[in-house]
């Protein structure tokens, strides 16, 4: 099998790739710490620049990568293969530079539905076990024909007895079908993890004002990161204004309503704001409506000072991105996302 070296700049390190991997995939089996999400050339997290050799660019969504940008050298890591020795620009991501990606099993603890199509399901490690994450960071489900299914974690990392994930029902998902009609508790499931990028920040500012934006179960993140924040109360953020922004079709998507609320209530710095984009005549709903997005928007006239995570579908995140920036002065480095794709059978 042929193999090249990739040298990474600013540090000058030199790893050896093979032919048949992703830069991605040689720089985290060398225990390089790239940013990163999807891994599948949908979400843009993962963007570098080429500044030397050829790759193979590989499948990727034409919205996180344009004919532009590759003019400019720019690659998805996540997707690009080398077709030669390559020298290529990146910044180590210092925060999850000691945290070890393992695969390890773990047992169905807890299915709990909460919704008519959404269900948390509560897995256990083995006996003296524990799982180093940050806070946003999520896990691969290593299904037994050789697909993977990613959920991020929505329990805090000093909330660890058990690793919390939200499932959407969605027609002709991967696991979601297997998860809603056979999956049982003691039921023994393999997972790669942590992974990802997408973590809680330091704040530029001790005051630096945070939104959190998630989309349907993007909530899962979003819950790390604030119970962290709550658990350590508050030690790091006492003195930053921390709002929620979630939104959901209908009422019924607002699966932990309660538990934002009890959120607001306990916390004098954190506000919460449900959206609904289709509610139902029967959810008597009379908070706001519309894109979860746009009631920041609605709310803020200018986002400059704000850093903001967002987590849900594609188009929302983008949405939100190309909405902050350009209307409400927001500066891209103090933007953190993650996008949800469903998972598809795979094709033959």
């Amino acid at each position: 099998m042929e193999s090249y070296r990739i040298t990474f700049q600013p540090s000058g390190r030199s790893i050896t790739i093979k032919s048949t991997e992703t830069i991605l995939e040689a720089a985290l089996r060398h225990g390089l710490s790239l940013p990163y999400g999807c891994r599948n050339g949908s979400c843009g997290t993962c963007k570098g620049k080429i500044i030397q050799g050829a790759v193979d660019y590989g499948a990727y969504n034409e919205e996180a990568l344009s004919t532009q940008e590759k003019e400019q050298q720019l690659a998805l890591f996540c997707c690009a293969k080398p077709l030669s020795d390559l020298e290529i620009e990146y910044q180590e991501m210092e925060a999850i530079k000691g945290i070890k990606i393992r695969t390890m099993p773990c047992r169905v603890h807890k299915l709990e539905h909460v919704a008519s199509d959404i269900m948390i399901i509560y897995l256990k490690l083995p006996t003296n076990e524990r799982l180093q994450f940050l806070p946003g960071q999520y896990i691969d489900i290593l299904m037994k024909n050789g697909q993977r299914r990613s959920f991020s974690l929505a329990n805090a990392p000093e909330d660890d007895e058990f690793l919390q994930l939200h499932t959407r029902n969605y027609a002709g998902g991967v696991f979601s079908e297997y998860a809603f009609s056979h999956m049982k508790e003691k039921d023994i499931l393999r997972f790669e993890g942590p992974l990802g990028s997408f973590f809680l920040r330091d704040t530029p500012k001790d005051d630096t004002p945070i939104i959190f934006l998630a989309g349907g179960t993007g909530f899962a993140p979003a819950k790390s990161m604030l119970e962290h924040i709550f658990n350590t109360e508050n030690t790091l953020f006492k003195h930053n204004k921390i709002k929620l922004y979630w939104g959901a079709r209908t009422a019924d998507g607002l699966y932990l309503n309660d538990l934002a609320r009890k959120w607001e209530q306990e916390h004098a710095n954190f506000s919460y704001t449900p959206v609904l984009s289709e509610p139902k005549s029967t959810d008597l709903w009379q908070g706001k409506t519309g894109l979860v997005h746009q009631s920041v928007m609605n709310d803020i006239e200018t986002l400059q000072e704000y850093q903001v995570y967002a987590c849900g579908a594609p188009a929302m995140v983008k949405a939100a991105f190309d909405s902050f920036t350009n209307q409400r002065n927001m500066l891209k480095e103090n933007f953190f996302s993650d996008a949800f794709i469903p998972s598809k059978p795979a094709t033959t």
